[in-house]
């Protein structure tokens, strides 16, 4: 038994340093899809796919917290991806991203 309560402890950490992410996507007629990561305790990803067969011009905005709004532009070309990244001043609590993609 105790084995196990130190196990659950040694793991507390780890959980830890996981953050939630919401993602809120505005597609206008492009094929996109995305996944989000918790790189560090600062800083967000999320990589972009463009399954579509034009190009996408997207603007991603970063959020966190009380700390000013990162804005990435980036175009993916058909059938490509790309990885967007914010690195912020502060631990990141709830990452915001705003998704808004267009064709190019």
């Amino acid at each position: 038994m105790n084995k196990c309560c130190v196990v659950l402890l040694a793991l507390l950490p780890m959980a830890a340093f996981a953050y939630p992410i919401d993602v809120e996507k505005s597609l206008d007629g492009v094929k996109i899809d995305y996944t989000t990561y918790d790189t560090y305790g600062d800083m967000g990803s999320i990589t972009v796919n463009n399954y579509g067969d034009v190009a996408a011009q997207c603007k991603v905005v970063f959020a966190n917290g009380p700390e000013a709004p990162r804005t990435r532009r980036v175009q993916i070309p058909a059938k490509q991806s790309k990885d967007v990244t914010a690195k912020f001043n502060r631990g990141i609590i709830k990452l915001r991203i705003n998704l808004d993609c267009k064709p190019a």
